[in-house]
């Protein structure tokens, strides 16, 4: 989520901002076993992944809430520019 907040910082060259990237995001972060497994399309398909991108939306416009202000621990690797 703090990557996904990271480029919405960049939404002013992008216009990916919060919203845009939960539509895009939000139907692989919320996978839902119901459209799947039912096959569902049209008007239900979409009022599910309607909600899943509200949800996802406001968890990005309040990841500090949630998730606290601690930054990212580093992941990289040695040799690939970061501390191991």
């Amino acid at each position: 989520m703090r990557h996904l907040l990271r480029m919405a910082s960049y939404s002013s060259q992008t216009n990916m901002h919060a919203r845009n990237l939960a539509i895009v995001w939000a139907p692989n972060l919320l996978r839902s076993k119901d459209i799947e497994a039912t096959g569902f399309n049209g008007t239900a398909a979409f009022m599910e992944v309607r909600v899943q991108s509200i949800v996802v939306e406001f968890i990005l416009t309040h990841v500090e809430q949630l998730f606290g202000d601690a930054p990212l621990r580093s992941t990289s690797r040695p040799g690939r520019g970061g501390t191991p």
